[in-house]
């Protein structure tokens, strides 16, 4: 599948049942995750697509470091020299190339099955060196400005990324858009993760993107909190 517009500026690159996201800007381009192993191809030729050269590729910022998200990294920082970006606390897996922390499958049926089909903590990787460690409430001095927000749960180390000039929010895996809003297969921290889907909420953007779904062109701030804003346990 090809790169497809979000918004001026955003396009979601489909990288194997995973999703990143190219950020045009005038520093250069932006790419918001790396998909699963060996797709790194989709990237590159999104970048052509575009009119532009995988050399243009500046910067690559992780939402967090599970493997549907680092996989293709360490081959796009090979041909594109990108500055590597990612949470503390997420770093070792990365730079290892696993193991992974376990997960507990998300509450019903629906997550038992995704988390043990998708997710294996066992899994090894080609590791990728992060050069920059993300910090909560920093913003980003690239693509005109991305805040970083903590949102561990999924991940420890996840967090969501609110790109200001699109006001668009990079939302990892603290949630999904499969079937409407939901849970992502799994939690490392339940009551962690219901926390960061609350602090989403609670913020104002206007589009949203997410590992896995379809990406909110519009009104995605009011979707969020009609989810999760006024039911605290939900």
């Amino acid at each position: 599948m090809a790169a497809k517009r979000v918004i001026d500026g955003v396009h979601v690159v489909p990288m194997g049942m995973a999703n990143a996201f190219l950020i045009e800007g005038d520093d250069g381009l932006t790419l918001i995750d790396a998909g699963y192993p060996k797709k790194e191809a989709a990237v590159f030729g999104a970048i052509r697509g575009l009119g532009r050269s995988p050399d243009q590729l500046r910067h690559l910022v992780f939402t967090h470091g599970h493997p549907d998200h680092i996989g293709s990294a360490a081959a796009i920082v090979r041909e594109t020299r990108a500055r590597t970006y990612m949470h503390p606390l997420d770093i070792p897996m990365a730079e290892s190339g696993g193991p992974f922390r376990p997960m507990r499958p998300a509450p019903g049926l629906l997550g038992q099955v995704m988390c043990r089909l998708f997710f294996h903590p066992d899994e090894r990787l080609e590791p990728v060196a992060i050069d920059l460690p993300l910090t909560d409430g920093e913003t980003l001095p690239i693509a005109g400005g991305i805040e970083v927000i903590h949102a561990p749960g999924h991940c420890a180390g996840q967090v969501a990324l609110l790109w200001r000039p699109g006001r668009m929010l990079f939302a990892g895996d603290v949630c999904t858009n499969l079937m409407g809003l939901g849970d992502p297969v799994g939690f490392e921290s339940l009551e962690d993760g219901r926390a960061s889907q609350r602090k989403l909420a609670g913020l104002s953007f206007d589009a949203a993107g997410f590992g896995h779904g379809k990406p909110i062109p519009r009104d995605a701030s009011a979707r969020f909190r009609n989810r999760w804003g006024h039911r605290p346990d939900s």
